[in-house]
């Protein structure tokens, strides 16, 4: 069941999915998670920007894979990683990450804005942070991982790089 809406409800709850990359921690609303590929293959696309993982088969479709640890400027990972299934308004897309934790349910009231010592690339991502007990999780906010978004971003740098 999705519970879309609730965090602007004060004492609300929502359920999120843990995430790991490069080790860090982050977390993605479990309602825009359309399903867990788990380890697919993943293809490599040649002269693809470092963002883009790849592409991945997912029902019938091949879907753009968005690498996090490309998206923040990390070495590729050893292994294969995870990859998520994100719905969004140009159609879904596949996120790689390292790993997939557990589910939890956390207070919308607690999350707090991105602390300031954040990479400029990996507080374009992010929506936030919860405080855990135990670490810190970076909450990913799935619009800014859209492909079509990130390839904007990444040409509007590109582009005022290039302006010096």
């Amino acid at each position: 069941m999705k519970r879309e809406g609730t965090a602007s409800i004060p004492g609300s709850r929502q359920e999120i999915c843990s995430l790991k990359a490069g080790g860090m921690h982050f977390a993605a609303p479990l309602a825009r998670i359309l399903e867990i590929l788990g380890k697919p293959f993943v293809q490599h696309v040649p002269l693809a920007p470092d963002f883009v993982g790849g592409v991945v088969h997912y029902r019938g479709e091949v879907l753009i894979a968005i690498s996090l640890r490309g998206l923040l400027g990390m070495e590729s990972a050893s292994s294969k990683g995870d990859v998520l299934v994100f719905e969004s308004g140009n159609g879904p897309f596949g996120l790689i990450v390292d790993a997939v934790g557990e589910v939890l349910s956390v207070s919308a009231n607690d999350l707090e804005p991105c602390p300031s010592n954040l990479d400029s690339r990996c507080e374009a991502l992010m929506a936030g942070a919860w405080k855990l007990p135990d670490r810190l999780l970076i909450a990913l906010d799935p619009e800014r991982l859209e492909p079509q978004r990130v390839a904007s971003a990444a040409a509007q740098s590109r582009k005022g790089s290039h302006a010096d």
